[in-house]
């Protein structure tokens, strides 16, 4: 088992345990590490999930070319409030709290003055990060984290907490879109592409919006759990150029959460005058699209990323109110490399989760 090395970390009197990667191979396993005092507006928290993000995947393997090693990933993390600062005001002793994507910025910047914190440029990612004080910030695959009370959220007790952990990060992915481009109401129809961790949600999302909801996928193997369990209105096989043709402009707006490679112009097709194809996959190779496609009916293509901190209170107080929720596969921390490896090959359904309270003490060596 390593401990963690750097002069700044030694230096933090709070010791941690988790999982962390040392290089791109992705390869995870147990690591010693140290976290910073709570200071007098943080809140430290007890992990008790954290969800699996594909944005893991891509940074334990360096394939955004940013990753700093040791890495420790998660960001999608609900726990319980264990020691709070003198000015804390936000929470209690005992609360449980959700930790999402960012755990800082600049606070008085345009983008973090209209509670956009998400597009500040100096944003602190949860894991992958560097805080202010210098230090490299882990993520959620340990055991406790430390954070300012403006970067968490609470988590109704209405709410479970396992399914509750992909919200922090899938949920307000495709929940933000939803609500700025007024993609929500019985008088929108609107269209997931990918019917994975961030699709199966938009689909409940736009249900408990009371939006038509239709999954656009490359097969028809997830025809039966989008209509039947998830309760979408309609799916297309976007392959099946019939079926592609008989929904052309009927679509007022679309989510498009495939990170995958993949043409866009046939979505295009799909909406009405005035679309809007929001993008929330991050493809490594860059989209062929036809200005003609947009002119012709005043379409938009546009992207988004997570959410501000009050917009994702907002979330999750609405997914607790409508009982939304992601479905998961909850999973030991020793399983978690082989977690990854079926995350790669699509074989989840729909997101890992990992139960950090349970089972990560036993990992110590």
């Amino acid at each position: 088992m390593e401990r963690s090395s750097s002069s700044e970390e030694r230096e933090q009197s709070i010791e941690a345990f988790g999982w962390a990667a040392r290089d791109s191979s992705g390869y995870l396993s147990p690591f010693v590490f140290s976290r910073r005092k709570t200071g007098a507006e943080e809140v430290r928290v007890k992990v008790l999930y954290c969800g699996i993000c594909h944005s893991d995947l891509h940074c334990l393997k360096n394939e955004w070319h940013s990753s700093i090693y040791p890495l420790v990933p998660g960001h999608e993390i609900v726990g319980e409030v264990s020691d709070i600062g003198s000015k804390v005001r936000k929470f209690n002793l005992g609360d449980k709290v959700g930790v999402g994507c960012i755990v800082d910025s600049r606070r008085a910047c345009e983008s973090c003055r209209e509670d956009q914190e998400n597009y500040c440029t100096k944003a602190v990612a949860t894991y992958n990060g560097v805080h202010h004080d210098g230090t490299v910030n882990y993520g959620g695959y340990s055991d406790h984290i430390v954070v300012d009370e403006r970067y968490a959220v609470k988590i109704p007790h209405t709410l479970p907490l396992a399914s509750a952990a992909p919200l922090l990060c899938a949920g307000i992915s495709v929940y933000s879109p939803m609500k700025y481009f007024g993609l929500v109401g019985p008088d929108k129809h609107i269209g997931i592409v990918g019917l994975g961790g961030l699709g199966h949600i938009g689909v409940r999302f736009a249900k408990a919006f009371g939006t038509r909801v239709t999954v656009v996928s490359s097969t028809s193997g997830k025809s039966k759990d989008a209509l039947e369990t998830l309760g979408a209105d309609g799916f297309l096989v976007s392959t099946d150029e019939d079926q592609m043709k008989g929904a052309m402009g009927t679509m007022d707006g679309i989510i498009d959460t495939v990170s995958a490679s993949h043409s866009i112009s046939p979505l295009i097709g799909l909406l009405k005058p005035n679309g809007k194809l929001v993008l929330l996959g991050a493809t490594e190779k860059p989209f062929d699209l036809s200005a003609f496609s947009l002119i012709i009916g005043r379409k938009s293509v546009a992207g988004s990323g997570i959410g501000g901190m009050q917009e994702t209170q907002e979330m999750i107080d609405f997914a607790a109110e409508h009982g939304v929720k992601a479905e998961i596969e909850i999973i030991s921390m020793d399983y978690v490399n082989t977690a990854m490896d079926r995350l790669a090959k699509g074989d989840v359904r729909y997101r890992f989760v990992i139960d950090i309270a349970n089972t990560l003490a036993a990992t110590r060596p």
